[in-house]
């Protein structure tokens, strides 16, 4: 007997709850899994696409479905560490505008893990507020996006290198290197990247760590 693909196996479970939600769903409709009506003139029209695991060909099949219908909802296989679980696909799920099912093997019971609704998600101010005040304090474009093996220029690296080059012909004061980087004092005496070495009260001077970061530069 051959084996049943993934999507055939999720119908039962991906149909019995749909016709908990009033529904009256049927398989393989004009080349969707499954297509269910509701009640009212023009009916609810529900599309459901079915996939052995959550994949971005899954999300690109219900993206395709909006437009015919008035709710999409995706169904896979339940698993323990699977995209299923990860609280980013949920999210994902609801910023399209999707339901998600995950279907538990062999019980025929299936878990919504997201209804398809309108979503917005919480503002996160305090993220907002760093990213506004990181984009702002950098001067120029110093980094590609997209990822590289170089250190990323942040602004506090762009800071903390203007106050080694401040240093690069020999010990200063902190006053001296302020008058260049305002937030030189702070810079100088966290020390992050272990550029700068204290050689007395309010005086710094570059180590070779610095010497180097400068010669990158």
């Amino acid at each position: 007997m051959p084996k049943r693909a993934p999507e055939t196996s999720l119908y039962a479970a991906v149909k019995a709850h749909l016709e908990r939600l009033g529904l009256e769903p049927k398989g393989e409709v004009l080349g969707c899994d499954v297509v269910a009506l509701g009640a009212g003139d023009p009916p609810l029209l529900v599309i459901a696409e079915m996939k052995g695991g959550f994949t971005l060909e899954l999300l690109l099949q219900g993206v395709d479905r909006l437009a015919a219908c008035d709710e999409v909802w995706l169904a896979v296989p339940a698993t323990r560490k699977g995209r299923d679980r990860d609280r980013r696909a949920h999210r994902l799920c609801r910023l399209l505008g999707f339901g998600l099912l995950a279907v538990l093997p062999g019980t025929g019971r299936v878990e919504v893990l997201a209804e398809p609704s309108p979503y917005r998600p919480r503002p996160n101010l305090p993220k907002r507020s760093r990213l506004l005040a990181e984009h702002r304090k950098r001067r120029g474009d110093p980094t590609p996006g997209g990822g590289n093996r170089k250190p990323i220029m942040t602004a506090y690296r762009q800071a903390a290198l203007a106050c080694a080059g401040a240093l690069r012909d020999g010990p200063a004061t902190t006053r001296a290197v302020k008058a260049v980087v305002p937030d030189a004092p702070t810079i100088l005496l966290r020390n992050v990247h272990g550029w700068f070495e204290r050689v007395s009260r309010g005086t710094y001077r570059l180590t070779s760590a610095g010497e180097a970061a400068l010669a990158q530069d």
